[in-house]
């Protein structure tokens, strides 16, 4: 798979992620994702029915740019910022957040070539990322057993089974984790990245949820795979550049949630305006006019734009911690983790509670199944469950309280 063999050692990354974006990039980049989301939302239910893995809106989000937008631009990507990620993803998950996640985590598995890989392959990653039009999808979940990687002789053997691998039938190669056993690497955990046609990789084809059904989540088992020194991409330190993956990664689940949300509000204003006459005993016209309706609008369009105002806020935030690159410290790290944490409790409880009580402004016709609103929520009530919220909740209060930060992990 790779052009040259070189062994990941502990030597650090190159950053290749600074700056902030301009008004101009978010600009241009919101238009060209809302064009997408104008496409996608066409026939958002119908592809949700038929939970078939998004490889066409895929081949779409490719020709617009959106698949290398964060790669750096001297090897042919968009050279955009996580800012402007964060808010593509918040825009396509107002009509489809299955497609929208599967985009975060290739957004978040290439990025391991700029926070992780040694900067002596990073050039040659990202180049051949950007050149083949990669979509990363991952075999990562920390919940299950970390799968054996094997050393036999000049090469490795993987063996094991990972579940909720996003994006792994709908990519061109699969980034996975492992533990080494044997040779001068034993005992490492490593990321390693496979096309995802190689021999011995059985994709169970087994998601099968109530919501993010586009997802392409399902389980991977690996029957001896064969693994060169090439495929190996990165040995897993604690150093706090290379763990800005998981902020990161729950910064997306923040903006998807809140897409979800801002999507739901918007379609819920569409049912409510189209509705004629109004309950028996108001006094208002239509539904519209109902102030108990007016009121509900008004909750939820009030804490979309204060959820907006922090997601904003965060996603510039941490821009400007990556951009410290390997000068950056366990209390920039600390820092950061804790507003994202802060933005997950809030864009999840917002996304699960609107598109649960917006029926309540829609009325019973809403929930005809040929309207699909039912949709919003079970995205979400799906995606909300990736680890739970009270924990996140913990994990700020202790904070807040005694400036105890959880230890470093795939979660926190």
């Amino acid at each position: 798979m790779t052009d040259t063999t070189v062994t990941p050692t502990r030597e650090l990354a190159r950053n290749y992620y600074t700056g902030t974006a301009s008004a101009e990039e978010l600009e241009r980049w919101s238009a060209i994702a809302q064009a997408a989301a104008d496409e996608l939302a066409v026939d958002a239910l119908e592809r949700d029915r038929a939970n078939v893995d998004p490889r066409r809106e895929l081949a779409r989000l490719k020709e617009l740019g959106l698949v290398n937008l964060l790669h750096p631009a001297e090897f042919g990507g968009g050279g955009a910022h996580w800012e402007t990620a964060f808010k593509v993803v918040r825009i396509l998950s107002r009509v489809d957040s299955s497609v929208a996640q599967v985009l975060a985590y290739h957004y978040i598995n290439s990025s391991n070539i700029g926070f992780q890989a040694p900067a002596s392959v990073q050039a040659d990653w990202f180049r051949r990322t950007v050149e083949g039009d990669w979509v990363w999808g991952d075999s990562v979940n920390p919940v299950d057993p970390d799968v054996a990687l094997v050393r036999e002789g000049d090469h490795y053997v993987l063996r094991g089974f990972k579940r909720f691998s996003t994006g792994s039938t709908a990519g061109e190669v699969l980034l996975v984790s492992a533990v080494i056993e044997g040779g001068e690497l034993d005992g490492d955990a490593v990321l390693l990245v496979l096309e995802s046609g190689r021999e011995g990789i059985e994709y169970a084809g087994d998601w099968d949820f109530l919501g993010q059904r586009l997802s392409a989540s399902g389980s991977v088992r690996f029957n001896d795979v064969r693994v060169d020194d090439g495929d190996l991409l990165a040995v897993q330190t604690l150093e706090p550049f290379a763990n800005l993956i998981t902020p990161g990664i729950q910064l997306f689940f923040g903006n998807i949630y809140l897409g979800l949300a801002e999507g739901a509000l918007a379609r819920g204003r569409e049912l409510t305006l189209a509705r004629r006459n109004s309950w028996f005993l108001s006094q208002a016209e239509t539904y519209a006019r109902d102030p108990f309706v007016q009121r509900l609008y008004g909750e939820f369009d009030s804490q979309a734009a204060a959820v907006e105002a922090l997601a904003d806020r965060v996603g510039r935030q941490f821009d400007e911690v990556v951009g410290l690159g390997t000068a950056a410290q366990p209390k920039h790290r600390g820092a950061i983790e804790i507003a994202v944490a802060r933005l997950k409790v809030v864009s999840s409880e917002l996304g699960t509670d609107l598109t649960n009580r917006i029926f309540e402004a829609t009325g019973s016709s809403s929930a005809k199944s040929s309207i699909g609103f039912d949709l919003y929520w079970r995205n979400i009530r799906t995606h909300s469950l990736h680890d739970p919220v009270d924990y996140k909740k913990l994990e700020v209060g202790a904070h807040y309280l005694l400036g105890e930060l959880q230890p470093i992990s795939l979660y926190t």
